[in-house]
């Protein structure tokens, strides 16, 4: 049975004859959200985004309103709006679609919510790579600007605002958003040790801050378009509006869905919206947010109680496809990306390639980012080539663990979270290799010293 998705942000986005110009923007009611916006209060607005319950879609999942809340609005000093629109983790594409096919609802959702802030001034950090995302968007701006969306006076009121778009170098640390805000000052994205450098109170040039990712931005247009309750309504409490899935790996049909939060569970995704595996296959594992998520087995059971006291006894097939539901399976829906394995894959070669992305993108600044990552990458390159040690698999997670919870930003919980979760899920298939390359290194030793005898 095929599971229909609910299309809210990517409505238009793959509609046949809609294009990511300004006038079937229009057409469609583009910018109407903002006509509306601007007949609100600024704090109403904020409190329409609390009230309904969206939280960050780049990772974190953390509430936008509350965010919006915490911002330092007696400082006196500019107040400044960031799109993280970077999106770096491996298994993830979906901002880069809606940049592509639907530029200017990501416009008018950073409008809505600049004007809701009140700042005068957005930025939109884009990763170096999206070249032809970053024409698409200075093409989108200008358009919007020719028609008073955007700059002075908008739509004759007295509130002005305007946008900068901004490549960044393709470093994955800028996804965090003290390294993103030291890399817009022009300076290497060493990451800030929060507090003091929460940005909501000291961001971009020390002055209160919010960065928010692409989706979550375009989110705050249908909260004010739909107003906060209906909103509210999709999804359940606390998982609100909808979620964008990229899935990609061992499936029939990868792409980008759009369902309600836990409108979908895990194994509705793999078979039913994308086609099951490939011919023959079983399933082994998922990735269900990211790389830096959690691995999951295909044969676990995961038992216990949700935050409103009721049991919860699900395979994996069975997991809702929500925040709170990955947290409780050990897990996290991070940014969206759901990576497939099926019974294929070599668990070891696949870490490997995750720690070879996480050693190449540390920043350097903590020592056991910069030491242990790089560390832990040429433990798995060797046991990938040969040269594994029986040693190796304690080692491995012995410098994750000392990794995990000792650096300035997340990124070493995103380093260290695979590999621990590969070992604890994995372990026999990570022993054996390590155990018969040392055999076979020992008798080829052995056979060696024989032969120097003879």
């Amino acid at each position: 049975m095929a599971i229909e998705e609910k299309r809210l942000i990517l409505k238009y986005a793959d509609q046949e004859g809609y294009t990511n110009d300004i006038d079937c923007y229009i057409k469609h009611g583009g910018y109407e959200a903002l006509k509306k916006g601007f007949q609100m209060k600024p704090e109403d607005i904020c409190q329409e985004v609390l009230d309904s319950g969206v939280r960050g879609r780049g990772g974190a999942g953390f509430p936008a309103g509350m965010k919006w809340k915490f911002l330092d609005r007696k400082s006196g000093k500019p107040i400044y709006l960031i799109c993280n629109a970077d999106e770096s983790e491996p298994g993830t594409f979906k901002d880069r679609q809606i940049i592509h096919k639907d530029p200017h609802q990501l416009i008018e959702g950073m409008l809505c919510s600049a004007y809701a802030i009140q700042a005068k001034l957005a930025f939109i950090y884009i990763r170096g790579e999206f070249f032809e995302g970053y024409k698409i968007l200075e093409r989108a701006i200008e358009e919007a600007r020719a028609k008073n969306f955007l700059g002075d006076n908008i739509l004759g009121s007295d509130y002005s605002c305007d946008i900068i778009v901004h490549r960044g170098a393709g470093a994955y640390i800028c996804g965090e958003e003290t390294g993103l805000i030291e890399s817009l000052e022009g300076k290497r994205a060493n990451p800030r040790i929060k507090p003091p450098y929460f940005p909501a109170a000291l961001g971009l040039y020390q002055c209160p801050t919010i960065v928010n990712n692409v989706e979550t931005l375009c989110d705050v247009k249908h909260v004010i378009t739909m107003g906060s309750k209906e909103f509210a309504n999709i999804g359940t409490p606390g998982n609100t509006g909808t979620r964008i899935w990229c899935v990609s790996g061992h499936v029939q049909k990868p792409g980008y869905y759009e369902f309600p939060c836990a409108g979908v569970t895990l194994g509705e995704l793999i078979y039913d919206v994308c086609g099951g595996l490939l011919p023959g296959r079983k399933l082994k594992a998922v990735i269900p947010g990211g790389s830096s998520s959690k691995i999951l087995r295909a044969d676990e059971r995961f038992k216990g109680k949700k935050k409103d006291g009721t049991e919860f006894d699900w395979g994996i097939e069975d997991i809702p496809m929500d925040f709170d539901s990955l947290s409780l399976v050990g897990s996290m829906s991070g940014s969206g990306g759901v990576i497939i394995m099926d019974d294929s894959t070599d668990m070891v070669e696949a870490l490997a390639n995750i720690n070879y992305f996480y050693a190449h993108e540390s920043c350097g600044q903590c020592t056991p980012c910069r030491e242990g990552v790089p560390w832990m990458k040429k433990i798995t390159t060797r046991m990938c080539s040969g040269g594994a040690r029986e040693e190796d698999v304690d080692l491995l997670k012995s410098i994750a663990d000392q990794i995990e919870g000792r650096t300035i930003c997340a990124f070493g919980e995103a380093a260290s979270w695979p590999v621990q979760s590969f070992i604890a899920k994995f372990k026999d298939e990570f022993e054996a290799k390590a155990k018969e390359q040392a055999l076979l290194r020992k008798q080829g030793e052995d056979t060696a010293k024989e032969t120097s005898l003879i």
